[in-house]
């Protein structure tokens, strides 16, 4: 086994060491988001908490991790006897984003449940987890089915495991910390709201600091044990600190003045439920043990604000997390504790506001209303810089009418277009390929009935073969690359229409992000196209990049294409199950070079010809309509809409299918 790099040799990270030693004292505080850029110790820091973990008292051989003390009535592996426990380390599960249902919750055998009543368990991540850290690495690229299975464990305490009305029941009780960088998207809301706190982490700017990093990483690579070895006294002091406040966290008193101040910060705030309050009591208190104190003060109050409301804060995924501290000391002072004995506060072992650790040594423009637009009277620019107007706002979002791709994927789990999927409605049965997953009990049945005299039946029992198993096909959504290709061009730049444009995108990424899609951003003016953010799950960072989104000079509609073309054709070796739908957002004009009108339609077929999926957005304004824009999808073999039809509350049909070749693929 590797030794894993100590704890209390993480550079900086005040928070997020915080974060992690709190849930240690009190697991109920309910877990960690750590959100931050790559290579900032997030995993580090959460492997080396294990480490840190008291021993945990097991059955022995219970393989789910059972209170000797209190054991799990409904456990599989019991009824225990009344027996001596065995010490164990707290364990670290690590889920993989990629894991499949079965190695979660565990897989049962179908066949032994069917023919011999025998419920054959094989215990998954859960089990394993029960008692200690479950640990989720990318949580937000989690895939959608599982995110639910893990809401439903954290909820209940318990992880279920049914197959056609078999079912089994064990206790999954664990400390959950996921990390994540939001570059790569957000979470959902259920379950960002499962975390108890969060933090947010980056490097440090500071040289020195990170000179440490550097060089207590090396030291560690070059000799893992040895640096191990320098660090055990550390280790222990902050391993016999845990035992200490674990002892001392049900003494701690949390006051009326405290639980005021909570309330009134939670209500001023405007956070949604009561779950918010609640994790800001147990954290105040977890605060107070681990400063060796007794009393919640206010500054445990304003600590455990900080590490619990930010990511309850958003309203939307273009919403920053964050806290205005100003506000929070305000509501604080004005509910401040009344209690006799307040006005002195214990600054607690590490001398800081709610024994905070010490930090180690060490580190971790203009108005272009009367300007005449390209193609409408203006002189066309000559390049991408030259007539470029500043960026407008975006108008407020509204919700889109649907937009799917046609036919039937079998991409990853998402909510845009058709596709076959492991949950969903039941459309028909086959023969298992690999492991049964969902049977199909009807099918199974009328496969085993014809050969129940052969096999010798002599009972109520139905004697049910492997071959007779059948697996249920079932129809839910997928999620899609939904590619915008945004003109931002002279044409496009008259004040009111871009942010009415801008809106439009805003409100196609809202309903993206909702769906669970991945989302990549194409604009063009002048003579280029560029790709302002390549394919990602991060919905936000492409309405940051809209936003700041200028325009100007020519419109090279070809070469926006072409470029989205390109993009297009490198996604789909990545993933070549995950279905495209092309968004071209323009009025169709197209100038610039010789034939610029033909080169368009001629990128255009491409798209048609791949059978890839499109929807033009006819931005075209004013009394005179050339309908350059219904060319363009009829090129592209696809659907065009103007942005009042956009709106899902239109007087126009809903679009449900997106007009493209993909439905032939796809079939």
């Amino acid at each position: 086994m590797s030794t894993p790099y100590p704890f209390t040799a993480v550079v900086g990270q005040d928070d997020l060491r915080l974060a992690l030693l709190l849930n240690a004292v009190s697991p109920q505080v309910g877990g960690v988001l750590v959100r931050g850029e790559k290579g900032t110790a997030k995993s580090t820091a959460v492997r080396a908490l294990a480490a840190l973990m008291p021993e945990t008292e097991v059955v022995p051989g219970c393989r789910f991790s059972c209170d000797p003390a209190v054991p799990d009535p409904s456990c599989p592996d019991g009824p225990h006897e009344s027996r001596p426990g065995a010490r164990r380390p707290t364990a670290l599960v690590e889920l993989p984003v990629g894991a499949s249902e079965d190695r979660l919750v565990g897989a049962l055998d179908i066949e032994r449940a069917l023919a011999e009543g025998v419920k054959a368990f094989e215990p998954g991540l859960l089990a394993g987890a029960h008692r200690g850290i479950l640990y989720v690495d990318e949580v937000n690229l989690l895939n959608d089915h599982l995110v639910d299975l893990l809401l439903d464990a954290a909820a209940m305490g318990a992880s279920y495991v049914e197959r056609e009305g078999v079912s089994v029941r064990h206790a999954a009780r664990f400390l959950l910390v996921g990390t994540m960088n939001p570059e790569e998207g957000e979470l959902r809301p259920q379950l960002l709201d499962r975390f108890g706190l969060t933090v947010e982490v980056k490097a440090s700017r500071e040289p020195d600091q990170r000179v440490e990093v550097v060089r207590r990483r090396l030291a560690y690579d070059d000799a893992p044990e040895e640096f191990a070895a320098r660090w055990a006294g550390e280790e222990a002091a902050v391993r016999q600190r845990i035992m200490a406040a674990r002892e001392l966290l049900s003494s701690v008193r949390l006051g009326d003045g405290a639980l005021r101040q909570i309330a009134a910060t939670c209500a001023s705030f405007e956070v949604d439920g009561m779950r918010a309050d609640i994790v800001m009591a147990r954290t105040a208190t977890a605060l107070a043990a681990w400063a060796g104190r007794t009393d919640v003060l206010a500054e445990d109050v304003r600590q455990a604000a900080l590490l619990a409301l930010p990511h309850r804060r958003r309203r939307n995924p273009f919403d920053a997390p964050g806290l205005d501290e100003d506000k929070l000391d305000e509501t604080l002072e004005e509910f401040g504790e009344q209690d006799e004995g307040d006005d002195d506060p214990d600054p607690g072992p590490d001398g800081g506001p709610g024994g905070q650790p010490a930090p180690e040594d060490g580190p971790q423009g203009d108005d272009t209303s009367a300007r005449p637009e390209d193609g409408e009277g203006g002189e066309p620019q000559a390049g991408p810089g030259a007539g470029e107007r500043s960026a407008v706002r975006a108008a407020e979002p509204f919700r889109t009418k649907t937009l799917s791709v046609p036919g039937i994927g079998e991409g990853a789990a998402g909510r845009r277009s058709r596709a076959r999927t492991e949950r969903g409605r039941t459309t028909a049965a086959r023969r298992p390929q690999g492991a049964l997953t969902k049977l199909h009990l009807a099918a199974t049945v009328q496969a085993a009935a014809p050969h129940q005299r052969v096999r010798g039946r002599s009972g109520p029992g139905l004697v049910v073969r492997r071959d007779d198993l059948r697996q249920a096909v079932r129809e839910g959504h997928e999620s899609n690359l939904v590619l915008f290709v945004v003109d931002a061009s002279g044409s496009m730049a008259a004040r009111q229409r871009m942010s009415a444009v801008k809106g439009a995108v805003l409100s196609l990424l809202l309903d993206a992000y909702q769906r669970r899609d991945k989302v990549g951003l194409v604009t063009f003016r002048g003579t280029a196209a560029e790709v302002a953010l390549p394919p990602t799950s991060s919905v936000d960072a492409a309405a940051a990049r809209l936003e700041s989104l200028p325009t100007g000079g020519r419109t090279p509609l070809s070469a926006g294409l072409l470029k989205a073309h390109d993009v297009l054709r490198v996604e789909r070796l990545r993933d070549p199950s995950r279905r495209a739908l092309v968004v071209v957002v323009t009025d169709g004009r197209a100038t610039g070079g010789p034939e610029p009108v033909a080169l368009a339609g001629r990128a255009a077929r491409l798209f048609a010809a791949e059978g890839t999926a499109s929807v033009v957005v006819d931005c075209e304004a004013g009394p005179v309509r050339l309908g350059l824009a219904g060319q363009l999808a009829g090129e592209l073999g696809g659907t065009a809409v103007t942005l009042d039809e956009l709106r899902a509350d239109s007087i126009a049909g809903l679009v449900r299918d997106v007009q493209g070749a993909g439905t032939r693929r796809a079939a």
